[in-house]
């Protein structure tokens, strides 16, 4: 294999196939699967088609929809999970309903929600049927006290 030979030692005339050579690894073949074990790839139905989110986030949500929640009432509750990767979690209501959706886009303020957190929150109905609604304009009131929290920008505080 002439990439792994040094250049100076070779004729000069294979000198300049050398350098003309593309320099690749060792061992490439070893790589690579023989063509008999290759995998064929089925389509997927779904590869050329890009589903919108069913739920309104911030950024997509109508001017009305978020002019009635903004009128709405205030109503508190803790924390009940929430993932950062993910891009949401829920909230168990104080007065003690089914848990609610948060997005992450509708998390105000510095921190990062964990599990005990007291907040506020306005609501809004989800579309289509308007059925189910999310939690919007969450703000965290009181940090669950001696837990980690993160802020948005990556830093983590102990409360």
């Amino acid at each position: 294999m002439l990439s792994a030979v040094s250049s100076s030692r070779l004729p000069s005339c294979l000198q300049i196939l050398f350098l003309l050579e593309p320099l690749r690894p060792p061992y490439t073949e070893a790589l690579h699967l023989p063509t008999n074990k290759l995998r064929e790839r089925s389509p997927s139905p779904m590869r050329d088609f890009l589903i919108p989110s069913p739920l309104p986030t911030r950024r997509n949500r109508t001017f009305s929809a978020s002019a009635r929640a903004s009128e709405g009432p205030v109503y508190s509750g803790v924390c009940k999970c929430f993932s950062r990767s993910k891009g949401h979690g829920f909230i168990t209501p104080s007065d003690g309903g089914s848990d609610i959706f948060v997005h992450i886009s509708d998390i105000e303020g510095e921190y990062v929600p964990v599990e005990g957190d007291e907040v506020t929150y306005k609501l809004c109905h989800i579309p289509p049927k308007h059925e189910k609604v999310q939690a919007v304009e969450v703000n965290i009131v009181h940090l669950k006290p001696g837990s980690k929290h993160e802020t948005w920008g990556g830093h983590i505080i102990t409360s």
